[in-house]
């Protein structure tokens, strides 16, 4: 199993950051990752986040490209329906070319109303907007609709489809699948099979897990808890915005450390390399998960933690996945 790393940029106004320092030492450590062996970085996105969250994640990756020469870069994910196809298609390529082919172009339907105004899209149609711009992309790219073309002869378009509907829309279009949840396997399965698609050749999952990696778990706790919390809490609260409903409550930070989460936002993975490495194997298995990724950063923390925590990922953690291959049993 492969490993990356998951930079968003957040900028909390409590713990605010010189921008410019935060996007230029956000770079070193995608160099610093490159360096203690890291097989990928990756990039999230989002709009009108108090804390700046990244909103272009194509073009920061085309910065970490020219910075880098080895690792993978993917955005994880890129909210497609906010964006023309054609427009998508040329600033994936360019970042394609620019790195000699090492892009990776994982592509959600978004859910935030907020963004969705912002750029005068349609919140309701997102999943069929996004159907569609799959199979544009593959015709711009193959057919010469937009010049130059990707490096790459099939560019790996990753689908960040939840749940067993999308885990099946994703296998028809013969795509990669961005969860690393061994509950989709079954479905995304059964949707290549439907698609005409051999899952023996074709089947790809991959994606993020929500985790923070340390030797010393009890001491480090009461100093990482505030920034998994505020993570947590604002993303919590940005689902709702827009929607009529009410910001839930502020999370209680210890409720994080359970192991076995209630929802995608309600536990993160908290322990030792090795504790976090068998919960990962047990997540995935069976599945043919090939990369797992993990936050670099958690919302504004020191540099100094950060660049510890990329250190224990990539150097404590990566060997512990190295041998786990994709499809194999938990350990």
């Amino acid at each position: 199993m492969k490993i990356g790393l998951w930079f968003d940029l957040r900028n909390p106004p409590k713990w605010r950051q010189d921008p410019a320092r935060l996007y230029g030492f956000t770079l070193e450590m995608c160099e610093e990752a490159e360096r203690l062996g890291a097989d990928s970085v990756w990039f999230s996105e989002h709009h009108g986040f108090e804390d700046g969250y990244l909103p272009q994640p194509l073009t920061f990756a085309a910065a970490a490209a020219a910075r880098t020469s080895r690792v993978r870069l993917g955005t994880g994910i890129l909210v497609a329906p906010l964006r023309k196809t054609a427009q998508l298609a040329e600033e994936a390529a360019v970042v394609d070319i620019i790195s000699g082919g090492r892009l990776d172009l994982g592509l959600g339907a978004g859910y935030r109303v907020p963004e969705f105004e912002l750029f005068d899209a349609d919140v309701t149609a997102r999943y069929r907007t996004l159907d569609a711009q799959v199979g544009e992309l593959r015709r711009l790219w193959e057919k010469g609709g937009v010049t130059p073309a990707p490096v790459q002869e099939r560019l790996p378009i990753w689908l960040g489809y939840q749940g067993p509907k999308g885990a099946r829309r994703a296998g028809r279009m013969g795509e990669a699948l961005l969860t690393p949840s061994a509950e989709s396997w079954p479905h995304y399965r059964d949707g290549l099979v439907e698609g005409g698609h051999d899952p023996a050749t074709t089947a790809r999952m991959a994606g993020g897990f929500e985790a923070y990696v340390t030797d010393d778990p009890e001491g480090d706790w009461p100093v990482v808890a505030p920034y998994i919390a505020y993570q947590v809490d604002s993303y919590r609260r940005y689902m709702v915005e827009g929607t009529g409903q009410p910001p839930p409550r502020p999370v209680d930070p210890d409720k994080l450390r359970r192991r076995e989460p209630r929802g995608p936002l309600s536990s993160y993975l908290y322990g030792t390399p090795e504790d976090v490495a068998a919960e990962i194997r047990k997540r995935t298995a069976g599945a043919p998960v090939e990369t797992v990724w993990f936050w670099a950063s958690v919302a504004g923390m020191p540099e100094e933690m950060t660049a510890r925590h990329v250190r224990t990922i990539c150097t404590r953690l990566r060997p512990l996945l190295a041998d786990h291959e994709p499809g194999g049993e938990a350990s």
